[in-house]
């Protein structure tokens, strides 16, 4: 069962945010379908590695649309996106220790912080860079 479904509501109007969202939603669902069904250490640790990867990945291309079309709360945005970066990093070293692991709470976390964040800070992203032309 997914902990978070896509839906229009979630969607910001620019392809290339809304793609990336789609799969950071399908790599946290992998992860909890994972947790959830009691695979292995080396599952989830691979799941969790992806995500924090693709996670760097799409905070780039965000801060790449900032900057390029002059956003002017960047600095916020960016910072929010320094602080789960830095969360998630670790909880990755230490799930790589073997002194943490990935719970329900933390699953609750991700679901919850990626909600706030792209229906906050991200629709305020999105209706700015649709008006600069990004669809």
């Amino acid at each position: 069962m997914s902990l978070i479904v896509w839906s229009d509501k979630l969607a910001v109007g620019v392809k290339e945010i809304d793609d990336q969202h789609m799969k950071l939603v399908a790599i946290i669902n992998e992860l909890h379908d994972a947790m959830t069904v009691g695979h292995g250490k080396d599952v989830l640790t691979k799941v969790l590695d992806e995500l924090v990867r693709y996670t760097v990945y799409h905070f780039a291309t965000e801060e790449r649309l900032m900057r390029l079309h002059g956003y002017a709360d960047h600095i916020n945005h960016e910072k929010e996106h320094k602080d789960l970066v830095n969360t998630a990093a670790e909880l990755q070293k230490a799930v790589h220790a073997g002194t943490a692991s990935l719970t329900l709470t933390t699953m609750h976390f991700l679901k919850d912080w990626l909600n706030h964040h792209i229906l906050g800070s991200d629709m305020k992203l999105g209706h700015y860079l649709r008006g600069k032309g990004q669809h």
